[in-house]
């Protein structure tokens, strides 16, 4: 059965042209993160309940930091600008929903490697762009 459009819990997607929200409309507008990250930061979800409740794009972000993952991943996964999710792992951090940890090449043994093929993706995509 179809998604009911009117559903408020629907994203708002299209199959043929992707996220029908502009990026910076799910961070409020703001482009700066209020914690410093870069694009191989670790992130993973603490497991603990967010202060406070959490809008779909957070959920989202939030589900994917289940494994320690990167921002360049995150972005790459979500088809958002990384600042955008930035501003978002901000809030989450902020909660108290994820932790950081600088990405570490040597650490091979704690945390599963990035996914190569998606970071090269990902900065093919931005060169495109530039």
């Amino acid at each position: 059965m179809p998604d009911d459009p009117g559903d408020p819990d629907r994203p708002l997607l299209d199959d043929a042209v992707g996220r029908m929200v502009r990026p910076y409309t799910v961070s409020e507008g703001r482009t700066r993160p209020t914690c410093h990250f870069d694009l191989m930061t670790m992130v993973v979800a603490t497991g603990a309940t967010p202060r406070s409740n959490l809008g779909l794009d957070h959920t989202h972000v939030l589900e994917l930091c289940r494994r320690p993952v990167t921002v360049a991943e995150i972005a790459g996964l979500t088809r958002m600008p990384a600042t955008v999710i930035k501003v978002l792992l901000s809030d989450l951090v902020e909660r108290g929903a994820v932790v950081t940890r600088p990405f570490d090449p040597a650490n091979k043994g704690s945390s599963p490697a990035p996914d190569l093929d998606l970071l090269e993706a990902l900065r093919d995509g931005l060169l495109k762009r530039l």
